[in-house]
């Protein structure tokens, strides 16, 4: 018996869907990510307002001061939805899964002098909790902020700070005891050094601006903490001394900083590009918080590096100053 097969052309009816058409300018083909984003916020038939803020209804662009024309313009460069953001973490999760197996294997921890071990351990550790005040800060921007390519990306950057939080766990039990958790516990809320930072961080699950709340964590907090910790204290400082085991077990942390700066830079960007009231808030916005963070940091400076540490966080203020100015702002 023969099988005659044959290829036959299926013209589709449309290409993407009536609200990612009207976005892209017709019935075309659509990305992926712009059919998992675009129009996917929900507008109307809400069945009641919120009974904790009746003055708003449950989705609402009247919730931050940022006043956008459209707000799907604020679009992430990396183009993460779903999918294509758990296929790069499980890709990052398995370069950690083999750092963390190669410090064990080889025995790199018990090779660390005592001394920078706890040195390192002291810095790090009370960062899961700045990890999860970032994780709970972001969840806010996700459930009050407006727009599924601002919201969307916001759960997922909640998401990656709780993972970042569990590698610093791992990194106290895979370098000492577990009792090292229950210290570092201890420091965050009794320790001077500690105390500025956790009141910001504190002072920062009360804002009630979205994108008040984007800019201080995401683009100020996280902008002077990561390049001042991970950079210039892990890899400049501990990593020379002969702390190569603590590079390797947070080298997430620093190539995560470096991917999501490009998505906050750009949502920053199109904002203030949108008006002149928008860019007078979020100079604002970023002249306070940056004001707030680097009294809060200077105390965790000096207890990572030093003396110099002062100058470096001084460093990492010109730098986000730069970032902003790239951005459109002239905070300084």
């Amino acid at each position: 018996m023969n099988i005659d097969l044959q290829a036959r052309d299926i013209t589709p009816l449309r290409h993407t869907y009536a609200t990612v058409a009207a976005r892209i300018g017709g019935d075309k083909a659509a990305s992926r990510y712009q059919e998992a984003t675009l129009g996917a916020q929900p507008e109307v038939n809400f069945h009641y307002r919120p009974t904790w803020s009746p003055q708003h209804e449950l989705f609402d662009k009247s919730r931050t001061a940022i006043v956008m024309s459209d707000w799907y313009a604020l679009r992430d460069p990396r183009q993460f939805y779903y999918a294509t953001w758990t296929m790069t973490r499980a890709r990052q999760q398995d370069a950690m899964e083999s750092n963390f197996a190669f410090v064990e294997s080889r025995g790199l921890a018990d090779k660390m002098d005592d001394a920078l071990r706890a040195h390192a351990l002291s810095v790090l550790l009370p960062l899961r909790h700045v990890a999860w005040g970032a994780n709970m800060n972001n969840a806010a921007i996700c459930a009050y902020g407006w727009g599924a390519v601002l919201t969307a990306p916001a759960m997922f950057h909640a998401m990656d700070h709780l993972g970042i939080a569990q590698f610093l766990t791992r990194l106290g039990l895979a370098l000492d005891t577990p009792e090292v958790l229950d210290l570092a516990k201890a420091a965050w809320l009794s320790d001077p050094h500690w105390q500025p930072l956790r009141r910001l961080v504190e002072d920062t699950l009360v804002v009630a601006d979205p994108f008040e709340l984007f800019v201080a964590q995401n683009l100020v907090i996280d902008g002077l903490l990561y390049p001042l910790v991970y950079g210039r204290f892990v890899d400049e400082h501990v990593a020379l001394r002969g702390g190569t085991a603590v590079a390797m077990l947070t080298s997430f942390m620093p190539e995560w900083h470096d991917e999501t700066a490009r998505w906050v830079d750009a949502v920053v960007k199109t904002a203030a590009a949108e008006s002149e009231a928008n860019r007078a808030l979020l100079n604002g916005w970023v002249r306070q918080w940056t004001a707030r963070a680097v009294e809060a940091l200077a105390p965790v400076a000096h207890l990572a590096l030093g003396k110099p540490g002062a100058e470096l966080l001084n460093e990492g203020v010109e730098a986000l100053a730069a970032r902003a100015r790239k951005a459109g702002l002239a905070a300084t």
